[in-house]
């Protein structure tokens, strides 16, 4: 294997699947099955969720709502949706694969406080690790987190999955037919040309540590796998080398 200890991170709309907000069974499952697949061939994993599938900052701001208290309402999403991943995870391993929480915000009747040596642990005995509650703090896109999360952890790569999309474009290619794909891109390009399938602020931080990214279409069966096998399928992102495009 190409990465032994990755963070994946899951937007809210991976467990809403079709619909636009809630949970979509069929898409649970899906992500139980990609991230059991990993599990069984011993890579260490940390997840990531957001909470778009149950509070998005646009409502707030249509309610008149300050973005501090959207925010906190979003990172309580993100519990909800974490402990809903973790009961998922729990029941299709069959009790195989031991899941913990790990909350950034104090909910300790229903899942452990984030203590990074502790997180450490826990994967080190090959247990799946769920990070909620953001950072505890608003003004900030659960990517910045994840990209956190993963340098905290020690994590060898940072997997964001994308629903139905397939990486880095130069452009959207829903409005720009001449868009480009990106299979290799350094993170200074994504600043650089103000692409937005990222939050800028996760990017500065996997860069400032040599954090590789890989971008995919999560609705692709046995991506991550691959990708941890040593495939670049998606958009890798990464100071190696130059530009590539398609």
């Amino acid at each position: 294997m190409r990465y032994q200890r990755v963070l994946i991170k899951l937007s809210g709309q991976a467990i809403s699947g079709k619909q636009d907000f809630g949970f979509d069974p069929e898409a649970l499952e899906h992500i139980a099955e990609e991230v059991l697949s990993l599990h069984a061939q011993g890579i260490q994993i940390s997840i990531v969720i957001g909470g778009g599938n149950i509070f998005r900052g646009n409502l707030g701001a249509q309610w008149g709502l300050e973005r501090a208290e959207a925010d906190n309402i979003g990172m309580m999403g993100t519990i909800v949706n974490s402990l809903m991943l973790r009961g998922v995870l729990t029941s299709h391993s069959k009790g195989q694969a031991e899941v913990r929480v790990m909350s950034a915000i104090p909910v300790n009747t229903v899942a452990e406080p984030f203590i990074r040596l502790r997180a450490i642990h826990h994967l080190e005995q090959g247990y799946i690790v769920i990070f909620a509650g953001g950072t505890g703090n608003p003004y900030v896109t659960t990517d910045y987190p994840a990209a956190q999360r993963a340098i905290e952890t020690r994590s060898d790569a940072l997997l964001f999955a994308k629903n139905r999309a397939r990486g880095i474009f130069t452009a959207d290619p829903q409005k720009d037919p001449a868009a480009r794909f990106y299979h290799r891109m350094r993170y200074n390009t994504i600043l650089r040309q103000n692409l937005s399938i990222v939050d800028h602020s996760s990017i500065i931080l996997a860069r400032d540590h040599q954090m590789p990214l890989h971008l995919f279409n999560f609705t692709e069966r046995g991506t991550m796998l691959r990708i941890c096998q040593g495939e670049d399928v998606g958009t890798l992102v990464a100071d190696v080398g130059e530009d590539v495009l398609e």
